[in-house]
């Protein structure tokens, strides 16, 4: 059985977390799967959006705690884990110059909530739930927790997610600006695949250098970012969707972009 289910259609792919019996919990095999899906897409120029979810009644329950069980006495190297399963993922999210939609269906706990965070967009179900679990093992936030979480609720409300380590609903994570919708069960995966066919009708390369312009703005300070800002706009300035838009602007149409 694949651990990664992909599907395509309207310009938008749709990869499913598949290891239902254990809440989708990632093993190493199950992040290159993910990895590699998503450089697919990266490749692909007819796929113009992206939706990550999760098969049965959970989205991620993090780790896979029997792959990175102490065995024998002997400690794991948790370090490379980290290193090897989880940043490839979250660089690959990130660096993908196209819109990733998360679609979370239910638990999202530990590295599986953070999968989530580093996603473009979220979005909930009325069952989903956020749990920060590290500290319940004695460990630390990662899949860019850490950088992540500070920077959408603040750092006393990042402490307080990874310190308490208390699940959170839906609704909360809505209220603290973590997911941008909640929809009852059966209308999440639509919604979610509604809105990343709209967005696959825009001018991706602009909406891929919006992205990439966040990306840098994180590490950089204003004066630096205003020199990004320019070089971006030179680049979306001379996609054929720039082209486009300004035309039906003037003739007073709808835009017909195709995303180059």
């Amino acid at each position: 059985m694949t651990e990664i289910m992909s599907d395509t259609a309207a310009g938008v792919t749709t990869l499913t977390l598949n290891r239902p019996d254990v809440l989708n919990s990632f093993t190493r095999s199950m992040a290159r799967e993910l990895r590699e899906a998503i450089q697919r897409t990266a490749a692909d120029d007819s796929v113009r959006a992206v939706v990550l979810t999760g098969a049965g009644r959970g989205f991620c329950a993090g780790q896979d705690l029997a792959e990175a069980a102490p065995k024998d006495g002997a400690m794991p190297d948790l370090g490379d884990i980290v290193r090897d399963s989880y940043n490839p993922v979250i660089r690959a999210i990130r660096s993908l110059e196209k819109p990733v939609l998360c679609a979370v269906n239910g638990v999202a706990a530990g590295a599986g909530a953070n999968l989530a965070f580093a996603c473009d967009i979220v979005f909930a179900s009325t069952k989903a739930s956020f749990i920060q679990s590290f500290a319940k093992i004695g460990v630390i936030p990662d899949s860019g927790g850490t950088f992540i979480l500070p920077r959408i609720v603040g750092l006393h409300r990042a402490n307080v997610m990874t310190m308490l380590a208390e699940k959170m609903s839906a609704e909360q994570a809505r209220d603290w600006g973590l997911v941008y919708v909640v929809t009852e069960p059966d209308a999440l995966l639509e919604t979610t695949l509604e809105t990343a066919r709209q967005l696959a009708t825009m001018p991706t390369r602009g909406l891929g250098l919006t992205k990439r312009g966040f990306n840098k703005s994180l590490g950089i300070d204003l004066s630096e970012q205003l020199d990004v800002e320019e070089e971006l706009q030179r680049e979306a300035g001379r996609t054929a969707d720039y082209a486009e838009g300004v035309h039906a602007f003037l003739e007073k149409r709808k835009p017909e972009f195709k995303g180059r």
